[in-house]
């Protein structure tokens, strides 16, 4: 049995003593010319190229066919939440996109580290996007990237950092939404499930979206 990770205590912190994020009051005018306030939370490791986060979607093939087009997923503990997730490898918590490197360069390096799979190009790049705007002005890219493997899908192995428990899970891209929301118990790992977990919001919506696509297609041309 993996020993389970859970949060032991918490505490405020004050501006000085947080190392990664800060906490800011925001005065505006709203559209009537009243002035309010809102607070909200700001990365403190924000580098030149003005991206703080990626996310990497993989997308697994084979050149002879020998599985289906497929995409690989994690599972991590996070102290916020104090539950595993399972959500698409990325430079997020403390691994974000270092000083001179393109998110590109970040996404492919974070897919290596984390899952073992070396990307052969870069599919797509997404534009800057944010997740939680009422709270933080934290933004992100989400990088697609082609892996080609020779043939039989691969077990690659990880290359992970000092204190990183990460677990890789290769999933059908046609059926991981079905993974997600209606087997996740199956998918993950047996004493994760019993722990608590939560699907992160960005695999979610991309999970539903994808096979909201597959229903249309298959409703349009049938």
């Amino acid at each position: 049995m993996i020993p389970r990770p859970s949060v032991i205590s918490s505490r405020e912190l004050s501006a000085a003593e947080a190392k990664w994020i800060t906490l800011k009051q925001i005065k505006y005018v709203d559209a009537d010319g009243t002035e309010r306030f809102w607070e909200c939370a700001e990365r403190k490791t924000r580098k030149s190229s003005g991206v703080d986060a990626v996310a990497v979607l993989a997308i697994l093939r084979s050149k002879t066919n020998a599985f289906p087009l497929s995409t690989v997923v994690i599972e991590q503990y996070r102290p916020p939440i104090d539950k595993f997730i399972i959500e698409l490898p990325a430079a997020m918590g403390k691994g974000l996109v270092d000083e001179k490197e393109t998110p590109e360069q970040a996404a492919i390096r974070e897919l290596e580290e984390e899952t073992g799979f070396t990307a052969d190009k870069v599919l797509q790049v997404s534009s800057t996007t944010v997740s939680d705007p009422g709270m933080t002005n934290a933004n992100m890219k989400l990088v697609v990237l082609d892996v080609l493997l020779a043939d039989q899908m691969e077990t690659p192995t990880q290359k992970l950092e000092s204190g990183e428990f990460i677990v890789q899970k290769v999933v059908e891209l046609a059926k991981l939404n079905e993974c997600l929301q209606g087997n996740i118990r199956q998918f993950m790992q047996a004493d994760y499930a019993q722990r608590g977990f939560v699907v992160d919001a960005r695999l979610s919506h991309f999970a539903t979206g994808y096979d909201m696509a597959l229903q249309l297609n298959q409703t349009i041309y049938t």
